[in-house]
């Protein structure tokens, strides 16, 4: 008999407990202790999502379509090491990813030759996303704080074949002071706790993580959303997103933004997958905004992680 898994946090639990609905718990529990397949994302500025297909399957994979997202397949996750050792890998053919993170450029919907900016973008697989989507035309500033994590930036977009691109080394929260309504569309995939890639098969993976930890987060995240706003245009679009669970770092931060800004509008997105929860609004007894409901929280399962994601426009 297999020894049991390491138990998730007490405070974690109890804080899915109250922000997961009851019909899904048990999904949701669940997916902390699954082996979820590897999904990979088609480069489309290098290749096609069928010419992909066809080099892997000449290869010997299997990759299954993702329906509601044509570029993007899925493998057994035992295949993820002799995938990262394709030709496809290492020419930027395919960037690995996990699904929900693939939601936030959908979400965000870049066109041809806009003015776009990703906000703390290391390791850069939205990056690279946004510049698919808008077929390597217009220009798409990416800014990182952390140095290693720069590089790492660099290297990836350089890899994927990512000509629109410029990077900055600084601390995002200047970025609005910087370039006051510079931006069409902004990607603010905030540093958050990532409470949403805990495992019991890793409990390295909670190592870093406290209420306190999610409340450190939840004053930088502020800032950064701040700052976003201020760079982005009238009639411009920001997508918020985190992997994380708590309302500290998702809900109470586009509240915040909504109150103190009049010209936020929350645009309702939905994508075609079924494990989908309306946003929160209330929390400890504090009532929100009543159409943070029309952000959305991903569920996690057997294929995805948690996400959060909110899709804000800026009136004219």
């Amino acid at each position: 008999m297999s020894p049991s898994l390491p138990e998730l946090p007490e405070e974690f639990t109890a804080l899915l407990a109250q922000v997961v609905p009851v019909a899904r718990h048990k999904q949701v529990m669940a997916s902390f202790a699954a082996v979820k397949p590897v999904t990979f994302r088609a480069n489309t500025i290098k290749t096609s999502a069928a010419q992909l297909r066809a080099e892997l399957e000449q290869a010997g994979f299997a990759p299954r379509p993702i329906s509601w997202c044509p570029e993007a397949f899925a493998l057994a996750h035992e295949a993820k090491r002799a995938l990262t050792e394709t030709p496809a890998f290492y020419e930027g053919r395919l960037y690995i990813q996990n699904l929900a993170s693939m939601l936030a450029p959908l979400a965000l919907d870049p066109q041809p030759g806009e003015t776009v900016l990703d906000l703390a973008a290391a390791p850069g697989g939205k990056a690279s996303q946004i510049a698919a989507l808008m077929g390597n035309e217009g220009r798409l500033s990416v800014v990182e704080a952390i140095k290693p994590r720069f590089f790492r930036l660099k290297a990836n977009l350089d890899q994927q074949g990512v000509a629109i691109a410029r990077a900055f080394l600084m601390d995002g929260r200047l970025v609005g002071r910087k370039c006051p309504q510079m931006f069409d569309r902004i990607l603010l995939d905030a540093p958050c706790s990532s409470e949403a890639r805990f495992t019991r098969l890793d409990p390295q993976s909670w190592g870093h993580w406290s209420p306190r930890k999610v409340k450190e987060t939840a004053r930088k995240q502020k800032g950064l959303i701040a700052a976003a706003w201020t760079a982005l245009k009238p009639g411009g679009t920001l997508v918020y997103c985190t992997c994380s669970f708590s309302p500290e770092e998702n809900e109470k931060i586009v509240h915040n933004l909504l109150r103190r800004n009049e010209d936020a509008v929350i645009v309702p997105w939905t994508p075609a997958i079924d494990n989908l929860q309306a946003g929160l609004t209330s929390w400890q007894g504090k009532e929100l905004r009543p159409e943070v409901a029309n952000t959305l929280r991903v569920l996690p399962d057997g294929m995805m992680d948690g996400f959060y994601l909110a899709k804000i426009r800026k009136a004219d």
